[in-house]
């Protein structure tokens, strides 16, 4: 597999932002979690010909958490400004997780509004192919959508870092009060350490409930579908073997069954 290359600033020049010589990367993580908010990361570069791209700066996704962790400052004092928005786990069950990217970003340009940047006529370099930032800002914005923008525009790397770090940093914060779900280790994702906790301790109110009910209820039904053979004095081969042939299980078998329908 040939190695992937840095990102640069190649794409971000061809826009052709003489008006203000800057460009917005802009990126989300924490779509896929079970747990915490989504982020969306901003980044505020100057694209002229000087400028260089900090070493080591990379997609989030393609750098460990402690390079991660030295980057995120490197990539901070690089840009001429950044932000973080959220959107919280209970406005993700309410309004959807496509809503909340939108939701997320607006924040994150507002804030980048009240340092003095001129949101309106700076290019936004969006990661992926999808727009959901323009329609929940409002005022007009310049989007410029790139798939694996992350990937090959620094811009963008750089807002995956910063955002990544400071939401993974949440989520730490958290797992101080809601021991037992893993958050130091798996950040709100669905690793089994995270989906088991939710099994034997149930949800909390920074769990994304709407996400979660598919899974507790394919759980409910495999405990329901055990029961059936969980018989008292019957190992598992003799209560099969048992219930197929009417044996002495059939009888429980059935009320259990019915008590379940």
């Amino acid at each position: 597999m040939a190695p992937v290359a840095d990102p640069t600033l190649r794409f971000e020049r061809s826009l052709l932002p003489e008006r203000t010589g800057f460009v917005i990367g802009c990126d989300e993580v924490g779509r896929g979690a079970l747990a915490g908010p989504v982020a969306v990361g901003l980044a505020v570069v100057r694209v002229t010909n000087g400028t260089r791209v900090p070493k080591g700066l990379r997609d989030s996704k393609m750098l460990s958490e402690a390079r991660r962790e030295e980057l995120s400052p490197v990539a901070r004092r690089w840009s001429v400004a950044h932000a973080v928005g959220y959107a919280s786990a209970e406005e993700i069950d309410r309004l959807g997780i496509s809503a909340c990217l939108g939701l997320a970003g607006a924040r994150g340009l507002a804030e980048l509004a009240t340092a003095g940047i001129d949101v309106s006529a700076t290019t936004i370099v969006l990661d992926g192919q999808w727009d959901w930032l323009s329609a929940a800002v409002p005022h007009p914005v310049t989007v410029r959508t790139k798939i694996k923008a992350d990937r090959d525009c620094a811009s963008v790397a750089a807002a995956s870092v910063i955002s990544k770090v400071a939401r993974d940093r949440l989520m730490i914060e958290h797992h101080g009060s809601y021991d037992g779900y893993g958050w130091v280790r798996n950040k709100g994702y669905a690793s089994e350490e995270h989906r088991d906790a939710i099994l034997s301790l149930g949800p909390t109110e920074l769990h994304r409930h709407t996400w979660l009910s598919k899974m507790l209820a394919v759980a409910e039904a495999e405990a329901s579908a055990v029961s059936l053979f969980d018989l008292e004095g019957m190992d598992g081969l003799d209560r099969v073997g048992d219930l197929a042939a009417g044996g002495p299980g059939a009888d429980a078998a059935a009320e259990t069954a019915d008590s379940a329908a």
